[in-house]
């Protein structure tokens, strides 16, 4: 009995006051729903859970998981870091969570119509129009097009986190090319792999069906006159920090992964080359930036893209999911209007708040941002994957400084927000030998179609495992948990 109160895995693991602890009660016994867990782990000694972690990594290993990360100096492929420890969510707790993410997924598509179209958010002042047309991602070849059924973001990362309050904020849309689900899944298959039995003592939701789903939706936005379908998923090549998931989700949905040499355009026609002939392609789900995927309209200097694919695109004749434009709307500026979008589309009060957001755009609020630099984190507007990113507690005087100048020469290209206590989960630290607290978010993967809408009932549970680290992505050192989303009893 003693060991279960106090199990050797656990046995160093000190909670920090001021912290939301998803696990465990300020008492220091397990929550509810984490009760039959954290038994079940109890019984495995630190050798043991060492052994299963080895287990785990060498499965990803095996299934060649990996990601690019870049420096100054090289690309390296590494094995996504994993915690076999999962994280739990209540079903009821999920509902507002799913509920929030398609009501952003939404609004998002119909800013998007409306400001490549009639503009009616700029015209009623809703959002300015200096704040568009000083994106790089506001494109002009999209304007007056109408993609096949009327979808831009046909797939959507909402980044949320919970707070020391207990309640989740959003602190970004993803809409360009979201990443990160292939590790959703692969995830799943670790951990039922090495802790089969522990599972099997919950009732989770699948998230093995992301695949069949992101296919479904993405034949529902078929050209005109198509009834089946070709889809396509375009990679820039196996040197992508994301390739793995390209072939992965490929794969999955047994389509072809191709490259842009793969493909060419006769008659404003897609075709791939294949060694039975051309075949049409209808569809194409792509992994290229939209300046790279026609030289003919964009970089004339891009050998990743296709020749002509964006004429095809203008006539209709191929659907481009997500659709080129939508990176507009992952300006982060953009963000901070989240909820006079909802408000303004969907006549809604927005189900998941944003976090405070000052637009250093704005004197007023950049003036409080340079004053107050070191309680804030300051982000760019138009990054991702954690890069470019100073949060104010951590840095020097003279970083402080650093980073006022940067804000002041390009105020457009910065917001900040204050320094959230994101919520942590116990995690393992190899270096440790011992379980610790980690700051932990969470990506949702919202597919929308011409009539459905879908959300992978888990999503990615991202993990800063440096102690302290507020950044999770895992180009800035970060790892990942399996999602349990319990169903309904």
């Amino acid at each position: 009995m003693e060991k279960k109160k106090n199990p050797i895995i656990f046995s160093s693991y000190e909670p920090r006051k001021g912290l939301f602890d998803e696990v465990f009660n300020e008492n220091g016994s397990a929550k509810s729903i984490y009760k039959t867990l954290f038994d079940l782990y109890g019984g495995h000694s630190v050798n043991d859970y060492e052994i299963l972690n080895s287990k785990a990594k060498a499965s990803f290993f095996n299934q060649g998981i990996t990601f690019q990360v870049y420096n100054d100096e090289q690309a390296q492929e590494k094995i996504f870091p994993f915690d076999l420890f999962p994280r739990i969510i209540h079903p009821l707790e999920w509902e507002i969570i799913e509920k929030g993410a398609i009501q952003r997924s939404r609004a998002l598509n119909l800013f998007l119509w409306d400001i490549y179209h009639d503009k009616k958010v700029i015209k009623d002042k809703v959002v300015p129009l200096d704040l568009l047309s000083s994106s790089e991602n506001y494109l002009h070849q999209m304007m007056h097009l109408d993609p096949p059924g009327k979808i831009y973001n046909h797939i959507s990362g909402t980044d949320i986190i919970k707070h020391a309050d207990g309640q989740y904020y959003v602190l970004e849309d993803n809409i360009r090319c979201p990443s990160g689900v292939s590790y959703v899944i692969c995830n799943r298959t670790a951990l039922k792999r090495a802790l089969f039995g522990v599972f099997n003592h919950y009732q989770a939701h699948t998230v093995t069906n992301y695949a069949e789903n992101l296919l479904q939706i993405l034949e529902t936005v078929k050209p005109r006159g198509v009834d089946n379908p070709n889809c396509v998923v375009i990679t820039p090549g196996r040197f992508n920090s994301a390739y793995y998931e390209h072939s992965y989700l490929a794969k999955a949905m047994g389509v072809e992964l191709v490259e842009g040499q793969d493909l060419f355009v006769e008659n404003d026609f897609v075709y791939m080359k294949t060694i039975n002939g051309p075949e049409r392609v209808d569809v194409v789900y792509r992994r290229i930036d939209d300046a790279f995927i026609d030289p003919l309209e964009f970089r004339p200097d891009s050998a990743l893209g296709v020749p002509g694919l964006f004429a095809a695109y203008r006539k209709g004749n191929v659907c481009l999911a997500n659709a080129p434009g939508t990176g507009v709307a992952d300006d982060k500026a953009v963000y901070t209007y989240m909820p006079e979008i909802i408000k303004y589309y969907l006549d809604e009060e927005p189900i998941l708040n944003n976090v405070h957001t000052y637009r250093c755009s704005r004197p007023d609020e950049l003036k409080y941002v340079l004053e107050n630099i070191d309680k804030l984190v300051i982000k760019p507007v138009d990054e991702a994957g954690g890069y470019g990113i100073s949060i104010g507690n951590q840095l020097t005087k003279s970083e402080i400084e650093k980073v006022k100048v940067t804000i002041k020469e390009h105020p457009r290209k910065y917001i900040a927000q204050p320094i959230l206590s994101l919520s942590v989960h116990p995690t393992y630290i190899e270096d440790m030998g011992s379980f610790e607290q980690r700051h932990v978010d969470l990506r949702t993967f919202t597919l929308l179609g011409k009539d459905r809408d879908f959300v992978l009932k888990g999503g990615l549970t991202r993990v800063a495992l440096r102690k302290g680290n507020l950044i999770v992505n895992s180009s800035q050192g970060g790892g990942s948990k399996d999602t349990w989303v319990l169903k309904t009893e």
